[in-house]
Order: structure tokens, then sequence, then C-alpha cells
């Protein structure tokens, strides 16, 4: 028993049963404007795949964790990368900031009565995102989210 090839050409106009789009990633320095034009990086990147569904969600925590970054994480004359990256194929986005200072962020204690004045930002991402954390980089951190549709 014989078996054929499929001897079609495969080119870029053959479609795909699964592909996910490709990951978007942006450099910022330490800047004040880093913020916003971070926020406005993952906004354009969530039109461009479709990922409306919790695109309110993801932006407020690319400003919180573009925040952190800047006051926290980012020593003078350095800068953060923040990157998102799309997964499952039904608009699951993980944010990552990329930084390069020192130490580990951490949620203020249930404890304390009222937090400071800063303190709310992962707060925030802790509730709004499904999970989150904090992974090792040389120098530095990644303090990433995540959101399922």
């Amino acid at each position: 028993m014989a078996t054929e090839c499929d001897r079609r050409p495969v080119n870029d106009e053959t479609p795909l049963l699964f592909q996910l789009p490709s990951p978007r990633e942006r450099f910022y320095r330490r800047e004040r404007q880093s913020v916003p034009a971070a926020r406005a990086f993952a906004r354009d990147a969530l039109q461009d795949w479709g990922a409306y569904g919790r695109a309110d969600d993801v932006l407020l925590c690319v400003s919180e964790l573009a925040t952190n970054a800047l006051v926290h994480g980012v020593p003078p004359g350095r800068g953060f990368l923040l990157r998102l990256v799309p997964y499952d194929g039904d608009g699951g986005v993980r944010v990552e900031v990329h930084d390069s200072g020192e130490g580990v962020p951490v949620l203020p204690r249930q404890d304390d009565q009222e937090p400071c004045e800063g303190g709310r930002g992962l707060l925030l991402v802790s509730e709004l995102a499904d999970k989150w954390g904090v992974g090792a980089r040389r120098p530095g951190k990644i303090v990433w989210c995540e959101f399922v549709p």
C-alpha cells in the first residue's frame, strides 16, 4: 500500500488552523510620558488582536505596572520593557513589565488601616488580573499579570 504525498506548495496564503498573534514589546525610558505611551501601545495591540473583552482591565494594569516600574524599579539612566503576549486563541493576554531595579513588589498588608499615598497599584492588579506574580531577571525582575477572556 503506497502513501501519496501532498505536493501543493505551502505559502503565506495557506490557512492555518490555529495561529496566535505575535507578542509585542517596546522599551520605555525613565520619564513621566512613558506611562501614557505604554498604555497607548497596549491599547493598539489589543485592538489589532481583537481582544476587547477585558481591555479596560488590561490597560489599567499596564498603567499601574508601568508606574511601579518607574517609581520603584528603574534606576536613573535606565528604562523598562513592556511585553504583551496573547495566548489561548480566545483573547487571553499576559502583560510583563521588565525592569532592572532591585527588590520585589509586595501587596500592602491587610492590617494597614489606610495605605499611604502609594501602594494601591498592586492591589488593583491583584483584583483585576486572573493571576499575577514576579519573575527573576538579571538584573532586576519581571512583574507580570494574566487575563483570561
